[in-house]
């Protein structure tokens, strides 16, 4: 499917692992112009020049601690600045750790609300007034099944996340007279480091191995597996395009048919 993306710019934060690099690989491949941000320097320029030898297209590092509002800020003008002008955004960056509500102190929760709710929140604030005035302009925040399925035991990802999906549908109807087009997409258990962490903290909370907690968290996916990187980041590109241009103001699991709520 030819998705016309090709000469278009892209932001992933997030982008030098798991979703945020397949996202930014895809994108690529697609012939968009990218910028990863992240806060590990080294790791992004090797996620950068990788993605680049792999796909021939432009993919630079722009590293940056997304929980700092001035550091965001000049990740974001250091961007536009390299790329020209801002088309896509990927809200990607923000891993919440799992804990209950007695083990969750307040320094956790500020953390999880600075980096995933306000910094997704930011970054839209600063490039979706530039993509209203073009007329074009897409915004993807990767958020997370537990806003709608909360548990006790990630219970600040479930509330930062249930935030992101209502900030989701609301950003989505300021945009829509201007054709900028949010969405969010919720994934499950997907096989990349973050899981591996999300497994590990899950076991010590529930007192079994790490291979029973995986085992116990593919048994609530109707597939029967863990998704990929990339079965996320196609449905990224697809809404990036045109070929998804009535689509808005909507949240995608992407789950293997875990979430069963309506």
């Amino acid at each position: 499917m030819e998705l016309g993306l090709r000469g278009k710019t892209a932001i992933v934060t997030g982008g030098s692992l798991g979703i945020g690099r397949a996202i930014a690989r895809e994108l690529a491949q697609e012939g968009v112009s990218v910028a990863i941000v992240g806060r590990d320097a080294a790791r992004l320029e090797v996620a950068a020049a990788e993605i680049a030898r792999e796909t021939n297209a432009r993919c630079v590092p722009v590293p940056a601690d997304l929980t700092d509002a001035a550091q965001l800020d000049a990740a974001m003008t250091r961007a536009q600045a390299v790329l020209g002008h801002v088309d896509i955004l990927v809200n990607n960056a923000g891993a919440t750790p799992m804990g209950r509500i007695g083990d969750t102190p307040d320094e956790t929760w500020m953390k999880s609300i600075n980096l995933k709710l306000m910094g997704y929140m930011r970054c839209a604030r600063i490039l979706t007034p530039a993509m209203r005035q073009r007329k074009w302009g897409r915004v993807i925040n990767i958020i997370g099944r537990s806003g709608h399925q909360p548990r006790p035991n990630y219970i600040t990802g479930s509330a930062v996340n249930a935030s992101l999906l209502s900030f989701t549908l609301a950003l989505a109807a300021e945009c829509a007279p201007d054709n900028v087009l949010v969405t969010g997409i919720n994934p499950g258990p997907i096989a990349t480091p973050r899981w591996d962490a999300v497994v590990a903290q899950g076991a010590a909370d529930m007192g079994r191995s790490a291979a029973q907690e995986n085992a116990a968290a593919i048994a609530t996916v109707a597939l029967g597996r863990l998704g990929t990187p990339e079965e996320c980041s196609g449905l990224v590109a697809f809404l990036c395009s045109d070929r998804a241009g009535f689509i808005t103001g909507t949240n995608i699991d992407i789950d293997g048919g875990g979430t069963r709520c309506i």
